[in-house]
């Protein structure tokens, strides 16, 4: 019996483009020293699955790979790494052959090292409520006359926009004197490096934003946010100023949500609406209060917004397309509420009561966000999938 162990050493989130590094140890756990196993072969393959609802989806079939296309490796085996998943196999990569029959000793182990770079115009990692994309690295290995075993470990895929030609971020070469006592240094950036300087970036406070919220009767309220643009894991904070409000505010929440609105031409029916998910809900009362503050945070789970990019179509903006807002709901009075006299000596005191009914009306608003990746690395302490799997051959 041989023990096949594999793992993402650096963790189980990745930014499309990035390498992915697996490490895979095959193991002879027999006690019997005189007990040799072997392995026909195995193989490696990162496949990114994409399952949609039926009755909400139609899928263009000219995006679908087939089985023979995702299972070419350019030799006769029976490596099928997309073998009982669910949906359809949209990316696949060449398969990498690691070893042909290999031959074990009790006590033995041999250690593979796997690596493979993720397309950086790959779909991100979603789970949507109509579609939903997940990537595996799957292992595939054999014994002579006996099936296929596979093991999958699955990944999170993030996508930054922007990264197809990383050369545009690189230093250029700095012109100084040559000095033959000094090394010449050759800094060389990362894709992961160069990512996080664009995330800095593009979600860098600049000035704030100011919206004043009026309805039909009055101005509500000044609400102020410091920028629009956000990372995973970050708190989106604003301030709400009512001071210079005509129309008393009883209450007001401010809710992150996502849209996943699906293409036109994979709808199921016509005139298909999105499908909003909720996040984070804060929710206050207002009533006399000239000043407050909302923090929401964004859960590191989440995924980053992605758009139809018409200039460069891929597979993920045929079909869905994913946009964050903060809806905002506000229940104001309809008639004037008159605020408590306050004492003029200081050791006097005074009580308010609340009227007993309040005519309310109710408005919403929402407010389009942008919201990017943040480091894999920092993804990866709170997600939930397995960064190692083990199985017995």
């Amino acid at each position: 019996m041989i023990e096949v162990t594999a793992c993402l050493p650096r963790g189980s989130v990745y930014l499309a483009g990035e390498t992915v590094k697996s490490q895979i140890t095959f193991s002879n756990n027999s006690q019997n020293p005189s007990d040799t196993d072997s392995l026909a072969w195995s193989s490696v393959q990162i496949i990114c699955q994409c399952s949609v609802s039926e009755s909400r989806v139609h899928l263009p079939k000219s995006q679908q790979l087939s089985t023979e296309e995702v299972s070419t490796t350019g030799c006769d085996t029976s490596f099928v790494p997309n073998k009982g998943e669910r949906g359809l196999t949209v990316l696949s990569t060449k398969p990498r052959i690691l070893f042909c029959d290999l031959k074990l000793a009790a006590g033995e182990s041999k250690s593979f090292i796997y690596e493979d770079v993720i397309p950086v115009d790959s779909p991100p990692s979603y789970k949507g409520q109509a579609v939903k994309y997940s990537y595996k690295v799957t292992i595939g290995a054999q014994k002579f006359n006996q099936p296929t075993k596979l093991i999958r470990m699955p990944f999170r895929v993030m996508v930054l926009h922007g990264l197809n030609d990383i050369s545009v971020y690189t230093e250029g070469e700095e012109v100084s004197p040559s000095n033959p006592f000094l090394k010449p240094q050759q800094s060389e950036n990362s894709l992961l490096d160069i990512a996080m300087q664009v995330l800095s970036t593009v979600t860098a406070r600049k000035a704030p934003h100011s919206y004043n919220i009026t309805n039909a009767k009055g101005k509500v309220a000044k609400f102020i946010l410091f920028k629009q643009a956000y990372k995973l894991g970050e708190d989106i904070v604003g301030v709400f100023n009512f001071t210079d409000g005509t129309v008393p505010c009883v209450q007001f929440s401010v809710t992150l949500q996502s849209e996943e609105q699906i293409s036109e031409e994979c709808r199921k029916k016509p005139g298909q609406g999105t499908a909003v998910t909720s996040y984070v809900k804060h929710q206050e009362m207002c009533l006399h209060t000239a000043k407050t503050h909302v923090n929401i945070p964004i859960p590191l789970t989440a995924t980053p917004c992605f758009i139809t990019d018409i200039a460069t179509p891929c597979f993920i903006t045929d079909i869905v397309c994913l946009r964050w807002r903060l809806h905002f709901e506000f229940v104001t009075s309809s008639d004037p509420i008159s605020e408590s006299e306050r004492p003029t000596n200081m050791d006097d005191s005074a009580s308010w009561r609340g009227p007993a009914t309040i005519n309310v009306e109710t408005m919403v608003w929402d407010l389009p966000i942008k919201i990017y990746p943040t480091s894999p690395i920092h993804a990866s302490c709170v997600t939930m999938l397995k960064s190692g799997s083990c199985v017995q051959i």
